[in-house]
């Protein structure tokens, strides 16, 4: 009979890969995690592991067994969450991950929501980069989480990982002047609407970030490739960098309700997805459908701004909210 802990240890290394990864993600020592996965390979009767280099990579059989424990895990979820929907009401510690500017965007409005509906419930928010999510919720680090993904830069596929979409808005240029070459017009391309910007100093977020990805492929989309000098991940910083003319720089609709005086906003056809992603066969848990249900709450409440640019702050053109995501 093959064990459920050492064939979680077997996809940690086909998504981590190396045995150190896995060791530090779930609070083993490296030769307990070799031992174990030895431990799988008798199990299992065939070879799983074979060494490349220093490295130790799966043999088709590994990604095969691999498959089925993805099965096997999600097949757990689910019982996990039947399990609690048989109990009586909805309370515990949950785990919430979220990307930095969905913190004071939809968090707050989604606990006060949460905690009206369903006080018994003991919500403990962590910051989290949305690239490091599926790796957190694997490792059992977090319950459910906010995370988002950019056009230029889709989410990497992954099946232990389901998602529900929450928000969708567009994506802003912010600079501290307008550009010479005239209005914003309904319809102009990415390369119109950046070229102006090309010989310009960036404001992206930091390197290895989604955000950082989407600055860089959506300038050179544009023809040119950005001179980055400012790396920040605060989108309140970026604009108020760009309000003094120090770069120009991509913010999310969300990000704009506080803008500063003198920061111009000129709307991209660009969009941000937001969403909320648990492991895999977890969607059905009471507390996890409970943090769905009060964040769609939630964003229906948070309006952002949504104005034809570019549009010097203040003195905003009306104003209308993202568009929420459906179920």
């Amino acid at each position: 009979m093959l064990d459920v802990r050492r064939l979680h240890l077997l996809r940690e290394l086909d998504r981590r890969g190396t045995i150190a990864a896995v060791a530090q993600a779930l609070a083993f020592t490296a030769s307990a995690v070799s031992q174990q996965l030895s431990v799988l390979e008798r199990e299992a009767g065939v070879p799983l592991l074979e060494r490349s280099g220093r490295r130790v990579v799966l043999t088709p059989a590994g990604r095969t067994l691999v498959a089925h424990a993805d099965a096997v895990l999600e097949r757990l979820e689910l019982a996990v969450a039947e399990l609690a929907g048989a109990r009586e009401g909805i309370g515990g510690p949950l785990r919430i991950g979220t990307f930095p500017s969905g913190g004071p965007a939809i968090v707050p409005a989604t606990l006060a929501e949460l905690a009206r509906r369903h006080p018994a419930l003991e919500p403990m928010v962590q910051e989290i980069d949305s690239a490091r999510v599926s790796d957190g919720l694997r490792a059992d680090e977090l319950d459910v989480a906010l995370v988002h993904d950019y056009d230029f830069v889709p989410a990497s596929p992954d099946t232990t990982v389901d998602q529900v979409p929450l928000l969708e808005e567009p994506m802003y240029l912010a600079t501290g002047t307008a550009p010479a070459t005239g209005r914003f017009a309904l319809g102009e391309t990415l390369a119109e609407l950046l070229g102006p910007w090309a010989m310009s100093p960036w404001i992206t977020a930091r390197d290895g970030t989604t955000g950082h990805a989407m600055a860089v492929r959506a300038c050179q989309a544009a023809g040119f490739q950005p001179r980055i000098r400012h790396q920040v991940n605060d989108f309140r910083t970026v604009l108020a960098l760009a309000a003094i003319g120090q770069g120009a720089g991509f913010v999310p609709e969300m990000a704009t309700a506080h803008a500063p005086e003198g920061v111009v906003l000129t709307r991209l056809p660009l969009f941000r997805r937001s969403k909320v992603a648990f492991r895999a066969g977890g969607g059905t848990h009471p507390a996890i459908a409970a943090f769905v249900a009060a964040a769609r709450t939630a964003v229906g409440m948070t309006g952002g701004a949504s104005q034809a640019g570019p549009v010097r702050l203040p003195g905003r053109a009306e104003q209308s909210g993202p568009r929420a995501g459906g179920a």
